[in-house]
């Protein structure tokens, strides 16, 4: 006798719940994240044990590159433009409204004074060859780095401030950095590193 064939059928399965499951999670993840800001130089931050989380607001970030160069970066725009205005006036400087709207925008700013004009009228890709090879003056004839702090300090009294320099930079930038936040009597300040990693006893 043959066998009866029994109808094979085809299995569902309902998408709908993990579709939305990972809608949720990348929004959750797109809310909660926090951009990481354009550097015009990369930098290998010494390692550390410590473990102090650096502030995500009323931040003034100092970059050194391995060469020396000081590049600082601010995180609000209107901080951004006020203290642009100061230094305009301290150095004789004269942009446009859109100009300063322009420097209101980077991510990272190391320029001479007197060659910000030029710099901020530079497309995008040309800024950033240009940051390769400048920096903010911070040498004992020309201490724009200093006029910078003390400016962005005085619009914004809760500023905090954290060097990020790269293992190889010299000593004697690093301690010239510092030497000019100690003149404008700024002792506390944060030093960004990457968490170093401890072997396990074995």
């Amino acid at each position: 006798m043959a066998r009866v064939k029994i109808k094979k059928k085809s299995v569902f399965i309902d998408m709908t719940a993990m579709s939305d499951v990972t809608v949720l999670l990348l929004t959750f993840f797109m809310l909660t994240s926090t951009f990481v800001k354009k550097e015009p130089v990369k930098v290998n931050t010494p390692a550390s044990v410590s473990e102090i989380k650096i502030p995500e607001s009323n931040l003034l970030q100092i970059l050194i590159d391995p060469r020396g160069k000081v590049f600082m970066s601010l995180d609000k725009q209107p901080d951004m433009v006020v203290v642009m205005e100061k230094m305009e006036q301290q150095y004789g400087v004269t942009l446009t409204p859109e100009e300063v709207k322009k420097f209101s925008l980077l991510p990272t700013f190391g320029v001479p004074m007197n060659g910000m004009k030029t710099f901020l009228n530079l497309s995008s890709g040309q800024q950033d060859a240009v940051l390769k090879n400048e920096g903010i003056p911070c040498d004992s004839t020309d201490n724009q780095f200093k006029a910078w702090v003390s400016n962005a300090r005085a619009v914004n009294k809760q500023l905090r401030i954290a060097i990020k320099a790269d293992a190889e930079t010299p000593y004697a930038v690093i301690k010239n950095v510092m030497t000019s936040l100690q003149d404008l009597r700024e002792n506390r300040y944060n030093l960004i590193t990457s968490l170093k990693t401890v072997a396990a006893d074995e």
